[in-house]
């Protein structure tokens, strides 16, 4: 996902701490609960992260679906990603804290790949290549699965058009020197961004140049994109020298739109991005990280719970057949998560961060915490078709 910058004030340190816990703690993090690992193990591929390596037991796999076990050995938070040709993301998995293992679920048709630790999630990373070969039954054989993926097609289409559209009305005001106007139209341009970010993280430094936040860029890397105008706006007060990085986000945006509607995600990524937003709102939005300038961060939780949830939604009919009891459990849990939330919906939007208390925040932080758990075993409920 975004390289992100993960330097918490104690509050939201505790919060995320919470979050990352509870959530290693359901075994799964990106890839399933520990028992549903325990069963794939004869597929499970070993990482082991420090400073400055990512060894990846194996630089060859069989076609089909493989369980990464990432082990992070050194001082720093790290990342690991498997990429396709042109950067491509095929699988990620983020925010693996020292002496953590988390795990990622990840379908790897015949081909060659790259797999990367950013120790600091930041820059290029340490990169290996990985070779696969043979062919084996992909799971949007599936018919229930294939149709999951398209269903999800259409919703991303359904909300690019509007992402392209609020982000002109945001970065023409900006350009305008309209400081007001760009302040009430920047989260309503990021609410569609975030329902989609799944789709959009896929396309290799798309996300970062587009949603980065100060600090999260490598050494001579420009702070670019939404969080760099917010910036401006809300510190400076003003849209000065501004332009050219609208001009930028813009350009950036229509490119993930193209890109977006006619990319259709495999079943396996969409599972892992229902649960990636998720982590979303706990590394970012809980914690007050994300919009650090503006406090619009329930903005960017609402929706990214509503891209979760249309995710999951997709999944649904394969997921009733395949395990109701965890239906079951996302609904209500789902429901108890947007009940939290709602008590802070105001008439223009929704509270701003810092007028949250500690106990509001460890409220919506416990509910996120228990749905992130239940969304977190579906990738493995996919991939045991």
């Amino acid at each position: 996902m975004s390289v992100r910058d993960r330097r918490l004030p104690l509050l939201t340190a505790a919060l995320l701490a919470a979050l990352t816990t509870a959530a290693c703690g359901g075994g799964g993090g990106d890839g399933g609960t520990a028992a549903a690992a325990g069963e794939q193990a004869a597929d499970t591929v070993p990482v082991a992260a420090t400073d400055d390596a990512c060894d990846v037991a194996s630089a060859e796999l069989p076609a089909g679906t493989h369980s990464f076990a990432v082990t992070n050995s050194g001082s720093q938070v790290t990342e690991f990603y498997v990429y396709a040709d042109g950067d491509r993301v095929m699988g990620e998995v983020e925010n693996i804290a020292p002496g953590l293992t988390r795990e990622l679920l990840v379908e790897l048709p015949a081909g060659s790949y790259e797999t990367a630790c950013k120790p600091g999630m930041v820059g290029d990373g340490i990169r290996a290549g990985l070779t696969v070969t043979g062919e084996a039954a992909t799971l949007s054989e599936d018919e229930t699965l294939a149709r999951a993926s398209a269903d999800y097609q259409r919703y991303v289409q359904s909300q690019t058009g509007a992402l392209l559209e609020q982000t002109t009305a945001f970065t023409d005001a900006v350009e305008a020197g309209d400081v007001e106007g760009a302040k009430a139209l920047y989260p309503v341009a990021r609410t569609y961004w975030e329902r989609i970010e799944p789709v959009a993280e896929v396309f290799g430094d798309l996300d970062p140049l587009i949603d980065g936040r100060e600090g999260d860029q490598a050494e001579g890397e420009d702070f670019t994109g939404f969080h760099r105008i917010e910036q401006a706006l809300w510190v400076g007060g003003t849209t000065e020298g501004m332009a050219p990085y609208a001009d930028r986000l813009l350009a950036d945006v229509q490119e993930v739109v193209d890109l977006a509607d006619g990319t259709t995600l495999e079943p396996l990524q969409l599972a892992n991005g229902a649960k990636a937003l998720l982590d979303e709102i706990a590394t970012g939005k809980i914690t007050g990280e994300e919009d650090r300038y503006s406090h619009t961060d329930l903005w960017d939780f609402a929706a990214n719970l509503e891209g979760s949830e249309a995710a999951v939604q997709a999944l649904r009919p394969y997921l009733e057949e395949a395990d109701p009891e965890l239906v079951a459990e996302i609904d209500e849990r789902f429901a108890a998560t947007e009940a939290e939330l709602e008590q802070y919906r105001t008439d223009g939007g929704w509270t701003p961060h810092d007028q949250l208390t500690e106990d509001q925040l460890r409220g919506l932080s416990d509910s996120v915490t228990a749905l992130s758990e239940s969304v977190s075993r579906v990738a493995a409920v996919v991939a045991d078709r």
